[in-house]
């Protein structure tokens, strides 16, 4: 709850407002049964028309203010929940840029798209509820239990039993409903995962026929969610027809000890009816807490959820560290760099190498080899476990994470282009000039495709780039990464859907126009690095070799079978 309070401060003044009309027209609600009551006992025997009239007018008065106060304090809240919903929703959304990939690893992306999606929209009924029911229901309650003691204490009595059973029934079962609904919400991360997966991999699931596959997949998940979710639905609905059993006991016994008095001259015709319409309201208002309540679980277990990822560190919280310095004539250097991901088995272990500025580094290495991660960690997208990374000498754990990266130039290996213009996914929110967009585009060899399109630059892409193929796509990035002129160039597997001599010509152009930035090219090509100053062979983690083309060609037996099954015998003729 101190989260909510916290996004609810701003609009505290428009909600007490809200509220205190909202208490304004439940008082009024609570006058009409008294005032009904006072006209047939009390006025009625006096038989005048013109006091009938006026206590008539009076009872319509409190109606229309009442119906005016209740829609004006319903907007009211609806503001009050929409503005603060909005602002968590804003908050979790930038929290979620912020997070390292490390945390985002750990909530994982489908947990994120349900908290800021599902769980926010059901903070924002549990707010709105709250401000509509919270107040209104209590009073109505507490309200009519003072005037039905006040009318006749012994009717009161009979209301009052049933009363201390409703209350054991709510509690007993809203302290079992956040741990469910949190459930429900954690099963619901599961089956956005399946879809987002499913949806970003139509086009395999289709080519290998696994639609039904995926169907029961889905299935499965969903049937899980319905299951879960029948089961929390089903324990906290026990409250509705218990509050119910229990008051209709107690009107019953309202109805009897009223009959018995009235008839015994005890009690007034007018007082009984006021009664029973004060029973029918307190009712009605302990119906709306119970589902209140069921509500407030759901709204809480996702507040909770959403408070987890606001509270959880982020790189925007990062301090200068007070590491050491390195080398500062080495533009990168690796410094016995071991990394695991789970921290249960490494995924680099002891990697060392350095690279001067305007050299270039080739990394080969099999699949799952960690090539990639040499990338994500001089990066600083995760810390590194032991050993240390200098970028000119300065220990990257000492350079503000976005400081650092606005110095690279980054293709990875499964990048992303976003439904706009080609242009803007090169110049992607930099401050690009047309000249250096012009140039970073013939680098990238992507000139003869684009001039080819009718709408040049301004050419729309479809979401990740659809409507193009695998090698335009990979052209695009390119020009991306050059536009900014980086002071280093990464490249994870950037020319894997070029043609041989494409990627020849992209090679050329790297060394012409690029001649003092510092490179890192990862490669399943052999032919894509040979040129690089150094070449580095990761073997499952291990770094098996380092050196240049013809160093490793020479000692490195691993480097030779790579060269001879991608290039046959022409490598050493």
């Amino acid at each position: 709850m101190k989260m909510i309070w916290k996004y609810l401060k701003p609009v505290s003044r428009m909600m007490f407002v809200g509220l205190l009309i909202k208490v304004i027209g439940s008082i009024l609600e609570l006058m009409l049964p008294y005032i009904l009551s006072k006209i047939i006992d009390d006025i009625v025997p006096l038989k005048s028309t013109v006091l009938i009239a006026e206590w008539g007018g009076i009872m319509i008065l409190c109606s229309i203010l009442a119906w005016w106060c209740n829609i004006r304090a319903n907007r009211s809240a609806a503001e009050v929940s929409r503005r603060a919903t909005r602002a968590i929703r804003h908050d979790l959304f930038e929290k979620t840029l912020y997070l390292s990939c490390e945390k985002t690893d750990a909530f994982t992306i489908p947990s994120l798209e349900t908290r800021l999606t599902s769980d926010t929209y059901n903070v924002h009924r549990m707010l709105g509820m709250m401000q509509r029911m919270g107040v209104k229901a209590p009073i109505i309650v507490v309200g009519g239990l003072a005037i039905t003691l006040f009318m006749d204490s012994f009717l009161f009595l009979a209301l009052l039993a049933v009363i201390p059973f409703i209350c054991v029934l709510v509690y007993v079962r809203a302290t079992k409903g956040v741990p469910l609904f949190a459930k429900v919400q954690q099963i619901s991360d599961r089956m956005v995962g399946v879809v987002r997966e499913n949806v970003q991999g139509i086009r395999v699931i289709k080519a290998l026929s696994r639609i039904e596959n995926e169907k029961k997949r889905y299935a499965a998940v969903n049937k899980a969610q319905h299951d879960q979710e029948i089961y929390a639905n089903r324990t906290m609905a026990i409250i509705s027809p218990g509050m119910n059993l229990f008051l209709n006991l107690g009107l019953t016994g309202v109805i009897l000890l009223g009959a018995y008095r009235v008839n015994q001259g005890l009690s007034e015709t007018g007082r009984i009816i006021a009664f029973m319409s004060y029973f029918t309201i307190i009712s009605r208002s302990m119906m709306a807490i119970s589902r209140m309540f069921i509500m407030y679980s759901r709204g809480i277990a996702s507040a909770n959820r959403i408070d987890e990822v606001l509270q959880t560190e982020s790189e925007k919280s990062w301090k200068p560290g007070n590491y050491p310095d390195g080398d500062p004539q080495y533009a990168i250097e690796f410094r016995d760099v071991s990394f695991s991901y789970l921290k249960v088995k490494d995924n680099l272990r002891h990697i060392s190498f350095r690279i001067r500025p305007g050299e270039s580094l080739g990394i080969l290495g099999a699949t799952g080899s960690g090539k990639t991660t040499v990338m994500s960690l001089l990066l600083h997208f995760y810390d590194i476990d032991s050993g240390a990374i200098y970028l000119n000498g300065t220990d990257i754990r000492n350079i503000e994470p976005s400081e650092l990266r606005r110095q690279f130039g980054l293709v990875m290996q499964n990048d992303f282009l976003f439904s706009d213009t080609i242009a803007e996914n090169i110049r992607f929110g930099r401050d690009v000039s047309d000249d250096s967009m012009e140039d970073a585009i013939d680098s990238a060899q992507a000139s003869e495709f684009i001039n080819q399109l009718e709408e040049l630059t301004e050419h729309e892409l479809t979401t990740n780039g659809t409507n193009v193929s695998g090698g335009q796509r990979q052209r695009i990035l390119l020009s991306r990464a050059f536009a900014s002129n980086p002071k280093y160039l990464l490249l994870d597997d950037s020319s894997s859907a070029l043609d041989y001599a494409t990627d020849a010509k992209l090679r050329k152009a790297l060394a012409v126009k690029y001649p003092d930035t510092t490179m890192v090219i990862i490669a399943q090509r052999v032919s894509s690095i040979r040129s690089c100053d150094q070449i580095m062979i990761l073997d499952n983690g291990d770094l098996s070799d380092i050196g240049t083309d013809e160093e490793l060609t020479a000692r490195s037996a691993l480097y030779a079978s790579i060269c001879e099954s991608q290039m046959g015998g022409a490598l050493f003729e």
